[in-house]
């Protein structure tokens, strides 16, 4: 199992992301979730998932103020954003999964599929690709 942990500011989309999770992703086990950077990085350290469902966009920071704030990453990531398609194409170049909202159930399968077949190691090098194709 997929240990999950979502992390999204809207209550409305943690709770789509957890039913389509239980529906489509049966290797999936959702253990928490958080409504920003801070509460994420409290849940993260004390759960200590495989994956995390990240919100790009947050009241209190982005998800990548999120992983930089941890000492490191030994999880998958799967980001979920309501973003423009330049920043659709700077994912797509880099390899790091994302799914746009609203989440499609074909997507999140594809990329729940995608990220357990992943190794969490190789997640700092496609966020610094990442990072240089936002630019």
């Amino acid at each position: 199992m997929l240990r999950t942990l979502i992390i999204d500011d809207e209550a409305h989309i943690r709770d789509t992301l957890q039913k389509l999770l239980a529906r489509h992703c049966p290797q999936v086990s959702v253990v928490g979730e958080a409504a920003g950077v801070s509460e994420g990085i409290n849940a993260i350290q004390e759960l200590h998932p495989d994956l995390v469902l990240l919100d790009i966009n947050m009241g209190d920071g982005s998800g990548f103020d999120l992983l930089q704030a941890l000492p490191s990453i030994n999880f998958n990531v799967i980001f979920v954003s309501a973003s423009d398609k330049r920043t659709i194409q700077a994912f797509r170049l880099s390899g790091v999964e994302y799914l746009m909202k609203p989440v499609s159930p074909v997507e999140l399968m594809g990329a729940v599929n995608n990220a357990e077949a992943s190794d969490p190691r190789d997640l700092a090098l496609k966020l610094e690709a990442l990072e240089a194709n936002v630019k």
